[in-house]
Order: C-alpha cells, then structure tokens, then sequence
C-alpha cells in the first residue's frame, strides 16, 4: 500500500562445513546484527561441505554489509555468493507491449495496417463508441505519477517512481486482464499535471493516479474528474480505504464491535487517512475523529464532515483506531484503553507494535502487514471499466470493500491478494453496483448471475 516502507534483501550462496554448529552460528550471526531470515534452500551437499542460498532482510545497506561481513567471519562458512534478486528481477524493465497477432504474411500486414486499418478508423470517425470495440482503449488504464510520494520514500521524482508504476501495471494484467501504462509526469504544477493528463485521457478508458503527495493529490483528482468522461481514481486514496474498511469489518467481528456504533479515530490525514475516514462516514453516517499536524488537512477534514481532534482525545474517545502517520512507535501503550481495536498501518514499523497493542489491553490489533491495496485496484478498475461508467461512486467503492472482507477466511482480517477469484468478485461487486445505480453505460452480460 502507499506506506509501505522497504526492506533490503539479499541471497547469499554459502558453503558450509559439514561441522556441527556451523549453520547455527551463521544464523545467530545474522540475528545479531538485528537481521533476518526470509529463506533457506539447500543446494548441494556432500560429505565435506553443504551449499545453501540464503535470504537475509535488513532495514538499510549499512546494516546488510554489516550482516555479510558476519557471515563471512563465521567460523566454517565461505561466502560464495552475494546476490540482489529483487535488481536482477528489474533489469530490462518488468513490462512490454506486445502484438497481439503474428504478422508474417502480407496479407496480415494489410489488414492490421495499411491500407485495411483506414476503414476501421472511418468507422470510428462516424461513430467514436466503436474504438471501444476495435481499440485497445477498452483495457488500456493510465498510471500516473509524480514521483513525490513514493512509497514510504518520499519526494524521489517519477523516474525513481517507474518500477512502482510497473509492479502496478503487472498487477492489473495479471490479476484482471486490463493493460496499464505507466506515465511519468516531470512537474509538480497541479494545472500542468491536470492538463497534461486531460489532453492524453482519449486513450484511456480509466485514469490511475498514483503516489502524488497530499493535498495536492485531492484538487488534482477533483480538477480531472469533473473534466473527464471516464473514471479518475487516486489509488492511495481510495484503494487504501476500501482494504482498511474491508478489514475493520472482519476486524470488529471479530472483537465483537458494531462498526455502524463505534467511534472511530483517524491518526494522520494524508492521502489514505482522509480517504478512510470519508469512506467510514459514509458507511456509518457518524462524524470521524481526526489528527494531523497540518492545519490545513485539518480544515479539510472538517470540511468533509470530520471531527478535529488531538492524538490523545482520540486514543481516549474511540473505539477503533487507525494510524496511517508513518511515525513508529506513535502510539504509546499506556494509552490503549481495554477493548479498543488498533490498525497501525504504516510499514515498515507500525504506530504501535500489534503484539504491544494486544498486551496493553486492546480487544485487535493488526498492522500495514495485514493489509495490502492491491486487493482493491485491479477489480475497482476491472468493474468500472467494463462497466463504463463516467466515474467511480462511494456506493461502488463500499461494494469493493464489502466483498473484500465477506472473502476473507474465518479469522483471517482480508483474503489473499493472490486469489484471483478475489479481484473478479470486486470487478462483479463494483459494475453490478454500477448498473444498479443507472452509471453503467455497456452490457454487463458476463456478470449476470448464474
């Protein structure tokens, strides 16, 4: 999700050897230095030396060089390898374009180019609703960035953004089928980006805004959609609310809350905090609380219907809690009251430990770990696109949020992000929604029921 912070990995190749304690002590090694151990494969073995790859995870370079120097000190291992398997992933980039048809013959060559293809682009001349049919602008879906809210990163410009968009675009095929394009925006000007992004949307049939910081990210999305006839949705926004909201719900199931009754405590406003809470609001029809250092996030949030308050009136006041601040160890325990339910989401380290939340009295207590937004834009996106609607509705995000949490395992808060049937049922939650509401505007005949 937007917060999520990063972790260094690395696999390292050793050779141990076959001296009992040996294995033992490269691993306290690395715990020692305050890493851990993702993965453990053997090899090859033989009766003087055992090969493994192992996978070490740090919280930054000095600490993994620190952890590999420990290695390769440990008495009885050779440090053979040292490998970064997430750079060699990205090398040459993670996505392409590719041709849907072989073109090997001329015959092929006339009909997908000259001069067949002028008799489809007069077709769309006299009637452009059919580019929805001969065109790949039905499943082709913008994704836009900045680069100033990368991440947990921060400001680091859209070139360094380009694998998020990416992983983004890889996400949406895979899962759904549709075709997103990463776009990288070199300004900052909110009328250059709105305008930008408007005079390039006739190739789109869906507008992804991703990682542009707050508030900024709220006026660019406004400007756009209002502008344009197909849906603009800002991911870390909306995408991020529809998981937590999945996820209070199965959350408060389990600690036996009613959702519809609790008061509910927003810590941090940004992006995905003002989000969740104008999401909860609308679900509950009750006034959020909400905390920022920001005067002018507070205003908005006001403007929205929330309630401003302090970090302590809050963890004082309600009954369930999320933290989306990026500020570890924020919430102290001794203000947990009994009962209380703890989403501290920001990674890599949370607002609050869940383990320390629980111990200090709170009936749940989950963090960024646990819940993860790619649950939610590619079937967001899938529904909306196949609906054709102008734009996404509250009533079609809480559908997407709602079959998110009805899939979850009993005691699980959400669904694995990797079943598939998962973002299908969003897609068929979010464009029957769609339909129900008169903004769909194609027929929806593979998502009648059965």
């Amino acid at each position: 999700m937007s917060y999520s912070g990063h972790r260094i990995i690395r696999t390292v190749r050793c050779k141990n050897e076959q001296v009992p304690g040996t294995l033992a002590r490269l691993l306290t090694a690395v715990a020692e230095e305050g890493g851990s151990v993702a993965n453990i494969e053997l090899i090859r073995q033989t009766h003087r030396h055992t090969i493994r790859e192992i996978v070490i995870q740090s919280d930054d370079e000095e600490q993994t060089q620190r952890i590999i120097n420990a290695m390769v000190h440990n008495e009885g291992t050779e440090v053979l390898e040292v490998r970064d398997d997430v750079l060699e992933l990205h090398v040459g980039g993670k996505i392409a374009i590719r041709s849907r048809y072989i073109v090997n013959t001329p015959a092929i060559l006339r009909r997908v180019y000259t001069p067949g293809v002028a008799e489809v682009c007069k077709r769309i001349e006299n009637d452009p609703s059919l580019a929805r049919m001969y065109t790949s602008i039905s499943h082709f879906v913008a994704i836009i960035t900045d680069g100033t809210a990368i991440l947990g990163l921060g400001d680091i410009g859209p070139v360094a953004g380009m694998p998020v968009m990416e992983g983004k675009a890889m996400l949406m095929e895979s899962f759904v089928g549709l075709s997103g394009m990463p776009i990288l925006l070199n300004t900052k000007d909110v009328d250059t980006i709105v305008e930008t992004i408007a005079a390039i949307a006739p190739t789109f049939s869906f507008i992804q805004l991703e990682d542009i910081s707050a508030p900024r990210c709220f006026e660019i999305e406004e400007r756009l959609q209002k502008r344009l006839d197909i849906p603009v949705m800002h991911d870390d926004q909306h995408g991020t609310a529809v998981v937590v909201t999945a996820a209070l719900t199965n959350a408060c199931k389990q600690a036996g809350t009613d959702l519809m009754q609790a008061t509910i405590g927003q810590i941090g406003l940004g992006a995905a905090g003002m989000a969740i809470s104008r999401m909860a609001m609308g679900l509950t029809g009750h006034s959020v609380l909400g905390a920022d250092l920001s005067q002018e996030a507070l205003q908005r949030f006001s403007d929205y219907g929330g309630t401003p308050s302090s970090l302590r009136e809050i963890m004082d006041a309600a009954d369930i809690v999320v933290a989306t601040t990026g500020v570890p160890n924020l919430i102290k325990p001794e203000w947990v009251r009994k009962g209380q339910i703890i989403l501290a989401i920001s990674n890599p380290k949370s607002e609050i430990d869940p383990g320390v939340a629980m111990k200090a009295g709170a009936a749940f207590a989950a963090d960024g770990k646990s819940v993860n937004n790619v649950l939610g834009f590619p079937g967001i996106i899938r529904g909306a696109v196949d609906a054709y609607v102008p734009y996404v509705s509250r009533e079609m995000y809480l559908a997407a949020a709602q079959t998110i949490a009805d899939m979850a395992a009993p005691g699980d808060l959400v669904p694995s992000p990797l079943d598939k049937k998962v973002h299908f049922a969003v897609a068929r939650a979010v464009a029957q929604t769609a339909r129900a509401q008169g903004l769909a505007r194609a027929d929806l005949a593979p998502y009648e029921e059965e």
